[in-house]
């Protein structure tokens, strides 16, 4: 069958060029801030290089110009001297410009390392929700799509634009001599072409960001369809075809509007380009017949020739550096808002008004209270009219064991991502011990909590950094390690590995051990109690994947080694949730039921109906 059409890509609005690049002309002081900061030294090297380059060029065009008056005065001395002179500068000129090839890979290296790790240190800064919020994801996408390349070659073109600059400098002071005004008409002769690359720069750049989301797409469907995750079900669905369709629609369509912008392009610079070429053609005409009626040397010719092509190609350099510069800054604009962004800035949801309402009265912080408090608690997601949590009030004292059921989509994770401080809430506050998370210190609140997701991380690492990195500092601590996959129930699975501790897990490196998602759960388990210190244990979903006899064990373990723990779990299983001193029911976004599995049982509501139908299923 085939996939539904998808929506073509809008033309991006126009801006004025001038308006574009005066705003993308800021950013070049601090790309070259950038590259200064990476290797100030190579730096520097760059740019003599780039000085030395533009001398040579014209020391050649007239050591030219002296070979050939020397041969035409039949001096065979100054010839071979001559000769011998303009092989030094070409040797030269070969090994400044090796030189600074070289010079540009190391700096290109060096930069590219820091700027990856910019972008990198700056997502560690990232909330949740900026993850979650396609916008601000896509502004990352576009940050790391050409962060490693960019700005070196910003600051290259730079370095070049300079060279060619002195470069033509030196070519003009040979040329003037000859007409003044024809060197003016060469050089103006270069602008249409200059202009309109610039023009069809900024058109690619405007295309590319505006299909952000759908270039995430398209890697989204080329990861699916090339997957160890997905390959099961691809294969026993017959999904391939379906995402293949779509994939090959969406590059498709990437193709066509690339290659329409692309001939736009090659037609309109290759036609305007042919002005420089006719204005060139048209001097050495004139330079050709002065030197046929005896009014200019022969030597002179070949300088001013050789002077006027390459002066009209340091021109074009010079105009088409300027073009390159300001695709690059257009580009480099992309990383700058990345890093710039204001992270504290929560947008605003979709349909919120633009005042929000008065937060109520919320009564003074009780220093001496311990445990976990939601004030009037309500959230919904940016960009998201529906509240997810709607004046949620609740408190778990220290030392409590809770559970948390129902049915999927009702807000029960949201509910733990929020006492985790993962997210932080719309409206109202969420405390702890007295005190507002927000006023906790990040890394202060986080220690106090050993949290497992349902959708926990499979890591293609060793058993023991997968058990590990549930506690960075104690990396190392092997008998911390063993005591942690013992609680969590992945002792089994780590007698059975070949190389204990050191036995890569996953497929996707070589000699690793494939786990089932049984084996993987254990493992997150054991990395939740890698945290001996913590005391608070958050569990959603911990055994979904586990049979029921491994389940039972793993509870009976966890009720020993939770005791004087606050314990919050999110479970369907009804063995499982009884186990809990209190048990909190979630229905569309607020707290439904709350009591002990007697309580609720005898109360006759949706727990009590819930447990009913999964107690006939034991039947």
């Amino acid at each position: 069958m085939r996939p539904p059409p998808l929506t073509p890509s809008k033309e991006p609005p126009k801006q004025p060029l001038g308006a574009a690049l005066r705003e993308s002309s800021r950013f070049i002081r601090r790309a070259l801030g950038l590259v200064w900061k990476a290797s100030a030294p190579l730096t520097a090297s760059f740019g003599a290089i780039a000085i030395l380059g533009a001398l040579l060029g014209p020391a050649i065009a007239l050591a030219g110009k002296r070979i050939v008056d020397s041969v035409v005065a039949g001096s065979r001395d100054d010839t071979l001297e001559w000769v011998a002179v303009e092989l030094a500068l070409v040797v030269a000129q070969a090994s400044v410009n090796r030189m600074g090839s070289l010079v540009r890979s190391v700096l290109g290296s060096r930069l590219g390392n820091d700027i990856n790790i910019a972008i990198l240190e700056r997502a560690q800064r990232l909330e949740l929700r900026h993850f979650e919020d396609p916008e601000f994801y896509d502004r990352l996408t576009r940050a790391r799509r050409e962060a490693s390349s960019r700005p070196l070659s910003l600051v290259s073109e730079t370095f070049s634009l300079v060279q060619s600059a002195l470069t033509l400098a030196g070519y003009a002071a040979l040329l003037v001599r000859f007409n003044a005004w024809v060197v003016l008409a060469l050089m103006l002769a270069t602008i249409p072409a200059t202009i309109a690359e610039m023009k069809y720069s900024k058109q690619g750049f405007r295309m590319r960001n505006w299909r952000s989301p759908d270039a995430r797409r398209l890697t989204y469907l080329e990861y699916i369809l090339a997957n160890d995750k997905h390959a099961k079900e691809m294969k026993l669905f017959g999904l391939g075809p379906l995402f293949l369709g779509r994939y090959k629609e969406l590059a498709e369509r990437f193709h066509r509007e690339d290659s329409r912008l692309m001939v736009r392009r090659t037609i309109v610079t290759y036609v305007l380009s042919l002005l420089a070429t006719l204005a060139f053609y048209g001097a050495y005409a004139s330079m050709a017949v002065l030197a046929a009626l005896g009014r200019l040397t022969l030597g002179n010719m070949t300088m001013y020739v050789l002077a006027f092509r390459s002066g009209q190609q340091s021109f074009q350099s010079i105009l088409g550096g300027i073009g390159n510069i300001y695709e690059h800054n257009l580009y480099m604009s992309n990383l700058f808002a990345y890093l710039d962004a204001d992270l504290d800035a929560a947008p605003r949801a979709e349909g919120a008004s633009v005042a929000p309402r008065p937060p109520r009265a919320l009564p003074p912080l009780s220093a001496a209270e311990r445990g976990i408090r939601l004030d009037d608690v309500s959230f919904r997601y940016p960009g998201q009219k529906k509240w997810v949590l709607r004046h949620v009030d609740l408190f778990i004292p220290e030392g409590q064991s809770v559970a948390i059921v129902g049915q999927n989509g009702a807000g029960k994770t949201t509910l733990i991502k929020l006492v985790s401080r993962l997210y932080e809430p719309t409206e109202g506050r969420v405390l702890l011990d007295g005190k507002d998370l927000r006023d906790w210190d990040r890394d202060a609140l986080l220690a106090r909590f050993g949290v497992v997701f349902q959708d926990f991380n499979q890591y293609q690492l060793k058993f023991r950094e997968n058990v590990g990195v549930g506690s960075v500092d104690h990396l190392a601590d092997e008998p911390r390690i063993v005591r942690a996959a013992s609680q969590g129930g992945a002792e089994p699975v780590l007698v059975g590995l070949a190389e204990g501790l050191e036995t890569p897990l996953g497929r996707w490196f070589q000699d690793g051990a494939e786990l089932s998602g049984g084996q993987w759960q254990k493992i997150a388990l054991a990395r939740g109690f890698m945290r001996e210190e913590a005391d608070i244990l958050v569990l959603d979903e911990p055994t979904a994947a586990l049979d029921a006899e491994a389940e039972h064990a793993v509870f009976e373990r966890f009720q020993a080694l939770t005791k004087d723990r606050t314990t919050i779990i999110i479970s369907h299983r009804f063995p499982t949730v009884r186990m809990a001193d209190r048990i909190l029911v979630v229905e569309d976004g607020a707290i439904a039921e709350d009591g002990t599995h007697a309580e609720l049982v005898a109360a006759s509501r949706t727990y009590a109906r819930l447990y009913e139908l999964q107690a006939r299923g034991y039947v």
